[in-house]
């Protein structure tokens, strides 16, 4: 069998290792000249860490990943803790990986310099693919043909094989943006801000931030209500004007850290309405090309991650009956997923109150939700992080699938 992979980002990635520690033959197409820093920070809850723990990347997260305390959530005008959640090391305890956060390119850094490098094409841009009886093929701008028994669009939030194959609902904007930066740590060292996950909710916005590599740089994110026309890319550069206009009246840490940023970056928040079929024939779509999500519960990487594991498995388990292989990944992946499209839909509301009442009433919930923590977790938290994608595979995941979600 032959896969080709269309996309290099943390889930086309992961699917590729994932393949190479199987044995499976495939080509990665990306369209990038090379791997940047590109991208911002991310988060690694336990299960998508035990599985870059089974394609033995264990040993590489110590040096670029930091390790929070806890999940965070605080009022925006003082900064007191309304809600907080445990995070390391109890969550290794609980759920036999860790939680972590780190910077998107050593997240792929970390993935791709295991590869066959053979195997990876850059510059490589797709612009049609297709399929037959006997296999499918994917066409690049130069002219180039690669052929393959099965193909697999891990290319994103805008994916050519997700509009071209499975024609899904245009796009939905939100309503709001999402500004973000990096920046040193030294330059808000005097803040002292204590190695944790913060979620700030504010007046229709809210500030998320943590430390990435390895705790040398801080990640910042401010979701905001818009209605102008930015668009959805993280090529716009922010201005620093107009996101500390949000800022009037919080506590001083969101101004600090965007005064300290060179150079913000904004982008129009959309999602898209989860797809019926992730699969046609020997084509298949994953990670952001399947169920692109917004952020507000941080698992897109991390399902990307595992969709990864669970297809490769599959593929691997199936090498005769590719369409086969590819029907049981959706089986196995579908209803998690999409899950997740809803919740995090549901919370932009949530996370953005302006209303005393229903800011109270919010606060109160999680006082309450956090009296009847499970050994600390919510069974939200308990829902996401118990799941063992490996467990999927062989059917054999009963505990987690008994769990409630929301």
């Amino acid at each position: 069998m032959k896969v080709i992979i269309i996309g290099a980002g943390v889930g086309g990635s992961a699917l590729a290792l994932t393949l190479e520690q199987l044995d499976v033959d495939f080509v990665m197409l990306e369209q990038a000249k090379a791997f940047e820093d590109v991208g911002a920070g991310i988060q690694l809850s336990p299960n998508g860490v035990r599985i870059l723990e089974r394609l033995d990347l264990g040993d590489d997260l110590p040096s670029y990943v930091t390790e929070p305390d806890s999940h965070k959530f605080i009022s925006w005008d003082t900064g007191n803790i309304v809600l907080q959640t445990p995070l390391m090391p109890r969550a290794r305890e609980t759920f036999g990986s860790g939680y972590y956060h780190a910077h998107r390119r050593d997240v792929i850094g970390s993935l791709t310099g295991r590869l066959n490098r053979s195997r990876v094409h850059m510059n490589t841009k797709v612009v049609e693919v297709g399929q037959n009886a006997e296999g499918a093929w994917a066409i690049c701008a130069d002219g180039t043909r690669y052929e393959g028994d099965v193909l697999i669009g891990a290319d994103g939030i805008h994916s050519l094989v997700r509009e071209t194959v499975l024609r899904p609902d245009p796009p939905r904007r939100s309503g709001y943006v999402a500004w973000r930066g990096i920046l040193d740590a030294a330059r808000i060292e005097h803040l002292q801000i204590p190695v944790s996950s913060y979620i700030a909710m504010g007046p229709r916005i809210s500030f998320v931030y943590y430390y990435v590599a390895g705790g040398r740089q801080m990640n910042w994110l401010a979701l905001g209500e818009a209605d102008d026309s930015k668009v959805e890319s993280w090529d716009q550069s922010g201005d620093h004007e107009e996101i500390l206009g949000w800022f009037d009246g919080w506590y001083d840490v969101p101004r600090a850290m965007i005064e300290a940023t060179d150079e913000p970056f904004v982008t129009a928040l959309y999602d898209r309405m989860p797809l019926p079929e992730w699969t046609v024939g020997r084509i298949a779509v994953m990670g952001d090309a399947a169920h692109a999500m917004l952020p507000y519960h941080a698992q897109g990487a991390v399902q990307g991650i595992e969709d990864a594991w669970v297809l490769g498995r599959c593929l691997s388990e199936h090498p005769e009956a590719v369409e086969s292989a590819l029907a049981r990944f959706q089986e196995l992946r579908h209803d998690r997923a999409t899950r997740m499209v809803q919740h995090s839909r549901q919370a932009e509301g949530w996370y953005h109150y302006d209303n005393p009442a229903e800011v109270a009433a919010r606060n109160q919930r999680f006082g309450e939700i956090g009296n009847q923590a499970d050994g600390g977790f919510t069974r939200q938290q308990n829902w996401l992080y118990a799941y063992d994608a490996e467990l999927a595979v062989q059917g054999t995941d009963e505990a987690w699938r008994a769990l409630p979600d929301w």
